[in-house]
């Protein structure tokens, strides 16, 4: 199993495991980790799984896709590390990948 690093909103830091073919948002859910609701299951559809990525890792996560950028578009907190956890795929290729949930809009 790989590793994902999340930061929770008070500035907690917890190391989860996480299977290959589950999305991060699964990843983060599965490691009983509350703060993201994801709303929608995972069908990109609301931003309530929005997670900050470490620019270290940005560049190995898949291009935004056009309705993943329109819903970060609604929240106050995205920045050039924004995404929806959802919409990335976990596996050994981002083992190590270090995440900081976003405020709630």
């Amino acid at each position: 199993m790989s590793k994902l690093i999340v930061t929770l909103r008070d500035g907690e830091e917890r190391e989860i495991d996480g299977a290959a073919g589950l999305s991060v948002m699964e990843v983060i859910r599965d490691g009983g980790i509350d703060e993201i609701l994801a709303l929608c299951g995972g069908c990109c559809s609301c931003a309530t799984c929005h997670i900050h990525v470490d620019p270290e890792f940005a560049a190995k996560l898949p291009p935004i896709s056009e309705d993943e950028n329109d819903l970060l578009d609604s929240s106050s907190t995205r920045d050039e590390y924004s995404r929806l956890s959802c919409q990335l795929p976990f596996g050994p290729e981002l083992d190590g990948l270090k995440v900081r949930i976003a405020e709630e809009d």
